[in-house]
């Protein structure tokens, strides 16, 4: 099968194009990527970054917001105890709103897998405190020795707290009966 006209042929450069022009276009006004939803909201993307961001009454520069005193660099300088100006924030509920969602408790969202929960709890119910025979049990896959079997049951321990009570509590009573 003959290949296609044209496709053979190798491409010459075009001196001509002007290629700055078709990407200029694409970068003129890109609005920064925001992570907050407060400040995305509040974004006004006909102004600048230093623009938007001293509205809102937050810092563009952290180094000229909190700077460090010339004492503390080695250098003593006296000053005239004249603040600089103060800007006028516009949008004062961007702040309010990033503070009320920072001081929320934050959610645990780390967990231990179900097999080992499963797998201490088999354990705890099997052999109690004794770590050596746990290590020789038959269901330790992983061939774990006992300090690492009571390093995992002391991380279940941390991670489910009143879980890990209520477990010992059940267990107690199934100890008592076999006695």
């Amino acid at each position: 099968m003959p290949k296609a006209k044209g496709k053979s042929r190798r491409h010459k450069y075009s001196y001509n194009l002007n290629r700055k022009r078709l990407y200029r276009s694409a970068r003129r006004r890109a609005a920064p990527r925001i992570a907050c939803s407060h400040i995305r909201h509040a974004w006004d993307p006909h102004k600048s970054v230093a623009q938007n961001l001293a509205e809102m009454g937050l810092a563009e520069d952290p180094n000229k917001a909190v700077p460090i005193p010339k004492k503390l660099l080695g250098m003593e300088v006296e000053s005239d105890g004249q603040q600089p100006g103060k800007k006028i924030v516009r949008k004062p509920y961007v702040v309010n709103e990033m503070e009320l969602e920072a001081s929320l408790p934050e959610k645990k969202s780390n967990t231990l897998s179900r097999d080992l929960i499963d797998y201490v709890r088999y354990m705890i119910q099997n052999h109690g405190e004794n770590y050596k025979e746990m290590a020789r049990d038959e269901k330790n896959y992983y061939q774990d020795t006992p300090k690492q079997i009571k390093r995992k049951i002391n991380v279940y321990k941390n991670f489910y707290p009143e879980e890990y009570k209520n477990f010992i509590a059940s267990l107690k009573p199934e100890k008592m009966e076999v006695q």
